[in-house]
C-alpha cells in the first residue's frame, strides 16, 4: 500500500472514530443534564402547583398523594418513604391537612433533607368542631384556596429551594415575583368585582373556602364539614334548604371527590343549579393554580349578581 493511500486511510478511520466518541457522548450529557435537577417530593397537587411555578426546570418533583385520594385520608407507602427519604426537598401543606407527615418523617434516615411546612407564617382559621379536632386538628387546613394563602406558601417553598440551591437563587426569586404578580392581579380583579355585589352568600360540598371567603368577605354555607368526612342528617339538610331559599341561593357547588347526590338532592329542591368548583387538590381539566382560580373566583361572581 502507497503512503498516500495509507495516509487516506488512516485519516478516514480517525474522522470515523471521532464521530463515535462524539455519539457515545450525548447520552452522558444528557443524564448529567437531568441529575443536575432538584429532586423535590410534595404531598398533593396544590403544593405541586406551588412547587412548579418557583422551581420550573430546576426541579424534578413527585407527587405522593394520587388523584383521586383525599390528603388527609392518605396513608403512605414503603415506596413514598423511600421517595421522600431520597430527595433532597419535602414539602406538606401543614394545619393538619397531612395527619401523617410527623410520624412519616421520624421514620426517615435522612438527616440532610429539607422540611418544607408551606403554612409556615400563616394566619389559621381556627376549627370548632371538636370530633374534627380530635382527627384533623384545630385549624382548617385549606389555605391554598386562599390568593394570599397561596403567596405565603409559594414564598416559604421559595426559601427552600435557595437553601437546597444557593446557585440559583435569582432564578427562584424571579419566579416566585411572577408568580406573586399574577396572584395579586386576579385578587384585585375580583376584589372589585365582589364589592359590587350585595349577596355574600354561596353553598358549596365541603367547607373548604373559608380562606377564600377571607380575602373577599363572603361566606361559605355547606353540605360537608371543612374535612367532608360525611352527608348532613335530615335535620341539617332541611336547615340548609331553608338557608337556600332564604338568601335565594341559586347555584350549588360540587367538588371533585364529595358526593354529587346531596348537592343535587338540594339544588332541585330550591330549584338551583349545579356547577363544578375546584379544590385543587387533583389536576383537573388540565388547569393550572392560577387557571383554577380564576374559574372558581367568576362562578362564584356569577352567582352571586
Amino acid at each position: 500500500m502507497s503512503k498516500k493511500i495509507l495516509t487516506v486511510f488512516i485519516t478516514a478511520l480517525l474522522i470515523i472514530s471521532s464521530a463515535g466518541c462524539s455519539n457515545s457522548n450525548k447520552p452522558q450529557d444528557n443524564v448529567k443534564n437531568s441529575g443536575s435537577k432538584i429532586r423535590v417530593v410534595v404531598t398533593f397537587n396544590a403544593v405541586r402547583e406551588f412547587a412548579y411555578a418557583i422551581g420550573k426546570d430546576k426541579v424534578d418533583i413527585t407527587t405522593l398523594v394520587p388523584d383521586g385520594t383525599e390528603p388527609h385520608d392518605f396513608e403512605p407507602k414503603a415506596k413514598d418513604m423511600e421517595n421522600i427519604s431520597d430527595t433532597k426537598v419535602f414539602i406538606y401543606n401543614g394545619l393538619g391537612m397531612e395527619n401523617w407527615t410527623d410520624r412519616t418523617l421520624k421514620a426517615i434516615d435522612n438527616k440532610n433533607l429539607i422540611v418544607v411546612d408551606a403554612s409556615k407564617g400563616s394566619n389559621p382559621i381556627k376549627n370548632y368542631n371538636r370530633s374534627e379536632m380530635q382527627e384533623h386538628g384545630q385549624y382548617d387546613p385549606h389555605l391554598w384556596l386562599s390568593l394570599k394563602g397561596a403567596k405565603i406558601e409559594s414564598s416559604n417553598i421559595k426559601d427552600a429551594l435557595i437553601k437546597a440551591d444557593p446557585s440559583n437563587k435569582n432564578y427562584y426569586e424571579k419566579n416566585f415575583n411572577e408568580f406573586s404578580k399574577e396572584l395579586d392581579l386576579l385578587y384585585s380583579k375580583y376584589s372589585e368585582k365582589f364589592k359590587s355585589v350585595s349577596n355574600k352568600d354561596f353553598v358549596t360540598g365541603h367547607a373548604a373556602f373559608a380562606y377564600l371567603c377571607r380575602d373577599f368577605g363572603l361566606n361559605q354555607k355547606s353540605i360537608e364539614d371543612v374535612f367532608a368526612t360525611g352527608e348532613p342528617s335530615t335535620k341539617q339538610l332541611k336547615e340548609l334548604t331553608d338557608y337556600c331559599k332564604k338568601n335565594n341561593i341559586k347555584t350549588i357547588f360540587m367538588e371533585d371527590m364529595t358526593s354529587p347526590k346531596v348537592s343535587e338532592t338540594l339544588a332541585k329542591e330550591v330549584n338551583a343549579s349545579v356547577k363544578k368548583i375546584y379544590t385543587i387538590e387533583n389536576r383537573e381539566d388540565n388547569k393550572n393554580y392560577i387557571e383554577s382560580m380564576d374559574s372558581n373566583l367568576e362562578s362564584i361572581y356569577n352567582s352571586l349578581k
